[in-house]
């Protein structure tokens, strides 16, 4: 009798995978193994880094960029790929919270985006899946009109073609729903991977598995890589989703981490076109995407399920409150695809782009991009570029790391920073059982010989223990069935069964314990 794997038994046949990935080919650029000088070291090779070292480039100044797995396949890899201003419900907030002016800046400036995104792949002739499509967002709710209402009208005044609906081409009705005219939707790998070619070679660099793990602010700047090897350069962008470095920041508390889902999944009905997305929880997001491996039909990405890194109830089960809406909704004839991300969010909702701190001029930051990764991240690559090469930006007032609004930040920050503090504190005091009978697929925290352990049984039967203590700020990790990782409820740092880093903040991976003490 053939043991029924992990993944069959939550109803799924294989491990999480994201279509951006698995239709694009993988990139082999080679490990740092010496120390270099350039003009420009950026830490991350996603949609900003890669962006900014191709502007950079273009300026004729010696970049290299460092990534500690492979370019495009962290957080830009497990996008939903929506080139957008809208950024759900945003711009009356905006307006309440940092001025007209403040708010038509964000607006602009994420139009531009999409045109940028626009010119470049007909410059460059990029066969990226780009379309232009309309953005919405709709609710079920009565709660949501009014707000839906008076987001129309705030998008408005800041020039945004926008306009109030109250029905779509959608197989359920909606209550209210605003439109934003002449967005667009794209292939995030395939847009990025010619990027990187032009970038590598001619004294500039892309180094893949090559984390960095110190920074020395001398003149010029260091960054030294986890095998030991030196960048040293004149600028550095800290471009690697949560910043590996904070120079005093403290980003850890003006940021939170935040989880969601999405499948790519085959129906029989055909997609009307455009980009939806509902303005209330648990969250519902839809877009069509071309299917490399089958021309004569759409891929549905199907998204939603969002919450806090490290809480909630076991992770399958947000893959499955995702099939049954899909199933509810279409007639789906194959579920393909599925995967998670994360991103985080700062106190305003507004991302943290340009100078990492007022004392460190020549070192940047981007980061906060709460899921509205995509446009942002090219208005961070096109400000941080300014900044460096021109010393300002129009668009700096409004991303600037170093901004403090009274009103929301105050609020969010006590509130984010306390339940921080409850997992900090709290997560110590649980009991803790000292059995450690599981079976394969699973996980469990125990406590052996005094000491607070993650022990995983792998399918064949192999036993996996670590620390579980996050070696960010000593948080107590938590496991995530879906992804078979041990994630961080208060900064986000995830690390495999096996103790290596998936994402930062931590720069560290787990202490791990001989598993054969945990065998019967």
């Amino acid at each position: 009798m053939i043991k029924e794997s992990f993944y069959q038994k939550y109803g799924f046949g294989n491990p999480p995978q994201s279509y951006w990935i698995a239709s694009t080919h993988s990139t082999n650029y080679p490990v740092l193994d010496r120390d270099i000088k350039v003009d420009v070291a950026i830490v991350g090779g996603g949609l900003v880094g890669i962006t900014a070292a191709y502007l950079l480039k273009q300026e004729n100044l010696k970049v290299a960029v460092i990534e500690s797995d492979k370019i495009a396949e962290g957080t830009t890899g497990h996008t939903t790929a929506k080139l957008t201003s809208q950024h759900n419900l945003i711009y009356d907030k905006l307006i309440n919270h940092l001025g007209k002016e403040k708010a038509e800046i964000y607006a602009g400036a994420n139009e531009f985006a999409i045109d940028f995104v626009e010119n470049l792949i007909n410059e460059k002739q990029i066969d990226c899946d780009f379309s232009r499509q309309p953005a919405i967002v709709y609710t079920q709710s009565d709660q949501y009109i009014q707000k839906i209402q008076k987001e129309v009208e705030a998008a408005s005044s800041l020039g945004i073609d926008v306009k109030y609906l109250d029905s779509l081409p959608l197989p359920f009705e909606v209550k209210a729903a605003e439109q934003f005219e002449n967005q667009a939707q794209f292939h995030p790998r395939k847009f990025l991977l010619p990027l990187a070619e032009e970038v590598h070679g001619n004294g500039s660099y892309i180094f893949e598995q090559t984390r960095a793990v110190d920074f020395h602010e001398d003149k010029p700047i260091t960054v030294i890589s986890e095998n030991g090897y030196k960048v040293t350069a004149d600028h550095v962008i800290i471009a690697s989703h949560f910043p590996a470095y904070g120079s005093g920041g403290y980003y850890f508390a003006r940021m939170y981490p935040d989880r969601s889902y999405a499948l790519g999944i085959k129906t029989k009905e055909e997609f009307p076109g455009g980009m939806y997305i509902t303005a209330e929880d648990p969250g519902r997001s839809l877009r069509f995407t071309p299917d490399n491996n089958d021309q004569n039909n759409q891929l549905v990405i199907v998204a939603g399920e969002h919450h806090k890194t490290g809480q909630g109830p076991n992770t399958n089960q947000h893959y499955q409150n995702l099939i049954n809406f899909a199933k509810e909704t279409y007639t789906v004839t194959d579920i393909l695809y599925r995967w998670s991300t994360q991103d985080y969010t700062t106190l305003d909702d507004v991302p943290y782009v340009g100078r990492i701190t007022s004392k460190s001029p020549n070192i940047y930051v981007a980061t906060g991009f709460r899921k509205w990764g995509m446009t942002n991240s090219i208005v961070s690559a096109i400000l941080l570029k300014d900044l460096i090469i021109k010393g300002e930006s129009p668009w700096e007032p409004v991303y600037n790391p170093s901004r403090f609004e009274t009103d929301p930040m105050i609020k969010n920050f006590v509130s984010s920073n306390m339940e921080v503090a409850k997992h900090l504190i709290g997560d110590k005091l649980k009991p803790v059982p000292s059995d450690f009978d599981i079976e394969p697929g699973e996980a469990k925290v125990i406590k052996y010989q005094g000491e607070k352990m993650g022990v995983y049984k792998d399918e064949g039967g192999e036993i996996h223990a670590v620390n579980i203590t996050c070696t960010h700020m000593g948080c107590d990790l938590i496991w995530n069935a879906a992804e078979l990782s041990w994630d961080c409820p208060c900064h986000g740092s995830r690390f495999t069964y096996r103790g290596d880093i998936i994402e930062g903040p931590a720069l560290k991976s787990l202490q791990t314990r001989d598993p054969l003490r945990f065998n019967p």
